[in-house]
Order: structure tokens, then sequence, then C-alpha cells
């Protein structure tokens, strides 16, 4: 018997209280307009740098380098297991303690003149000290960084005194986090680019599938087919300044020979781990401002986007996993993850590196977002909205713009 295919409908409905108007295309290019985003976003809100994983005992640490702050923070698990952030820097003169990207230890000595801070922050000695009175140990702290987890994930935010705290900052999707794969995560595999395009540019590409059958032919992501020839999402929610869209799933997707044997093996590695069945498994999440999570625990990645300048960014890729790598099966399962993953991102660099070029004479003055390309139009109208209140408060405050 023939059963007649649905057709799809898209949730265009979901998105129309965006509006339809262009968006000045200066802001995806302008120095001043980047440096507003940076003191008025990236300065003031959570930022994720790592996952809890990275920190599996007390004394282990991690250091992130933020271009967009020129700061280098180190994140430490202490004594008391608990997470604390401070400033890569020696209160003494200012120099860096650590140059290593992780590593354990329970004080951090600066190779300047050999002050030595403890996982705290606080320095415990320095030699000749008293030479400085009447200055105290106490007054040489180094600086503290906000930090907090959800789901696994480290944020931090380099406002000394946030306007939320984290779960505050999340609203209803920190519970929803909580319910995936990473929030069990105990390693992950990683891949790091960078991109001479804004941020924004770069990061809009993964907020849109309208580009999907035409930029990923080559690696069969977007298979056409009758019902939804884009790809396009089942659904959309919103959440203050974050989003998600629901990844629709193709009846009859083209599966090449080894995609699918490999995904055998990363589904039966992901039904011993447990991690099967989430609410949110087909859940796309847009985390303001830069940061992707995705439920799914086939390929469960994040990916965040950070600024260095106008036209340059730094983008991480991990897929994250439950349990190491412990035979040569798995990691080959989740390596080729990986590998499929990247072959995916080249295909969109030449095109996001195009995008960015495109706009830099000025000839383009506005970009055109379609109904569903709805979620660049909602962030770009968030980072609008926290640029103003920035400036509105810098008014306020009596300082020039």
């Amino acid at each position: 018997m023939n059963v007649e295919t649905p057709v799809f409908t898209t949730p265009d409905e979901q998105v129309a209280w965006l509006g339809t108007d262009p968006i000045p295309a200066k802001a995806y290019y302008d120095p001043e307009w980047f440096e507003l985003e940076r003191q008025a976003i990236f300065m003031r809100s959570w930022i994720e740098v790592g996952h809890a994983c990275e920190l599996p005992e007390p004394g282990t640490w991690i250091r992130r380098e933020l271009e967009f702050a020129d700061a280098s923070i180190l994140i430490v698990r202490g004594k008391d297991d608990r997470i604390r952030a401070f400033y890569n820097a020696c209160t003494h003169r200012g120099t860096q303690l650590v140059e290593e990207e992780s590593g354990k230890g329970a004080n951090f000595l600066c190779p300047y003149h050999f002050w030595n801070f403890g996982d705290d922050g606080r320095l415990v000695a320095a030699p000749d000290f008293k030479r400085f009175a009447p200055l105290t140990k106490e007054e040489c702290s180094i600086p503290k960084v906000a930090v907090d987890t959800c789901a696994g994930l480290i944020f931090v935010n380099l406002d000394p005194e946030p306007k939320h705290t984290l779960r505050e900052y999340l609203g209803e999707y920190a519970d929803r986090l909580e319910t995936l794969p990473v929030a069990k995560a105990t390693t992950f595999h990683e891949y790091v680019y960078e991109i001479d395009a804004n941020w924004k540019i770069t990061y809009d590409n993964f907020q849109e599938n309208y580009h999907l059958r035409h930029v990923h032919g080559l690696t069969g992501v977007a298979t056409v087919h009758q019902q939804n020839q884009y790809g396009y999402p089942d659904k959309y929610t919103f959440n203050g300044p974050h989003r998600t869209q629901q990844i629709w799933v193709n009846p009859e997707p083209l599966i090449k020979p080894m995609q699918g044997y490999n995904l055998g093996l990363v589904a039966n590695d992901c039904a011993q781990q447990g991690i099967m069945g989430s609410p949110d498994s087909r859940t796309y999440f847009a985390l303001f401002p830069s940061l992707f999570i995705i439920g799914t625990p086939m390929q469960h990645f994040s990916h965040k986007v950070y600024p260095i300048s106008a036209t340059k960014s730094r983008g991480v890729f991990r897929i994250y996993w439950v349990d190491d790598d412990d035979s040569a099966t798995r990691r080959y399962a989740r390596e080729y993850a990986l590998c499929s993953l990247r072959d995916i991102h080249t295909e969109d660099v030449n095109i996001i590196n195009r995008a960015q070029k495109g706009l830099l004479s000025g000839a383009i003055k506005k970009i055109h977002f379609m109904t569903m390309e709805g979620l660049c139009r909602h962030l770009y109208q968030q980072v609008v909205a926290r640029v103003e209140d920035y400036l509105e408060e810098r008014e306020a405050a009596g300082e020039t713009a």
C-alpha cells in the first residue's frame, strides 16, 4: 500500500516576531562597533572555557587565553575540591605564572622573583618580603575571576560583579543542559581553528540551514529530500538571549558504508555508557554570546567562537565522551567522529572567509536574513540590546562614548 509522504511545514511563525528589517552590514566588520561588543558583551557575560573533566582531582589546573580581554586565566580545582579562577599574573610585577596549558600542583611559583601562590590565589611566600612593608601578603592575592559550572561546562565572567549567576543567566535552559551527555563526560576530542572573519559571521554560519545543500554536498551532510530540501529545523525556542533549534531527521539519509559502520560503533558505545534517550537529543542549543551545544549522544559536540578582532575569530570544536579510549575500536570510532566533523567544517571555512571579504569594502550596506535565518537575526538583536544598555550606563555615569 502506498502511503502519501506528509508535506514538511517550516516553523516560520515561531520566528515571525523577530521582524524582517535588513541588518547594518557595518556591525560585521567595523572596529569601533567591535569594541562596543567587547566591552558590553564579552567582558560582562558568562563565557564557556572548558569542562570539569579537565580538572579531575584537587591540584589540577588549566590555562585559558581570552584574547578579547588580553587576559590569561587560570582555572584550578583546589584542595577543598572547589573550582576557582584567577588571572595568570603575579601581583608583584605582573609576570605570568604558567605557560603550560594544564598541570597539577598545589602552588604557583612566579619564575621572575619566586613569589609563591596557593591554589586559591593567596600569596603564600615571597623572598625577603619584609622589605615590602607596610605591604602585607593578604593584599597580594591574585585577582579572582567569577567561575561556575553547569552540565560539567566551566564558565567564567570577567565582570568583577556579575549581574546574574550562571544559572540565572542560562534560565530554563540550565536544567535542560544537565540532561545532556556532556554532563556525564569524562573525556573529549578537540579541534581548534582560527578564521579571518568576525565572530558573528562565523557563528551565524552554524545557526542556519539555508546553506547546507549548497555548501555541504561533498560530505553529504545536507541530503536533499522531498520533505525538506534545505534541512530546516522542526522547531525554534527562545529564552532571553539564548535560542534553540530542533534538528529535523531525514527519513531516508544517504549514509556511506564507512559512515554506517562508524555510526554503529558509536551507537553501541553510547548505549553502554547509558547516555541515549535525552529529551533534548535533537536539540541544538545556541547560548549567548557564542556557544553551541548539541544534544545528540551520537555526535555530542560543543562549538564555541571567541572574538579576536573585528575580522578574526578562534573556534573550538569538542566531541564529549564518557570513559577513556580503552580499546582500539573505541578510539577509532571516536576519532572518526571528530574527523567527520572537521571535514564538514572545512567546507564551511572558505565560505565564511568569502562572506567576510565581501563586506570589507563597505559597498554592501545591509544584510538580509530570510525567515529561516531567524536565529541569526535574534543574535544581532541581542547584541544591539546589550550595546545600547552599555552606552546608557556609561551616559548615566557621566562617561563619554
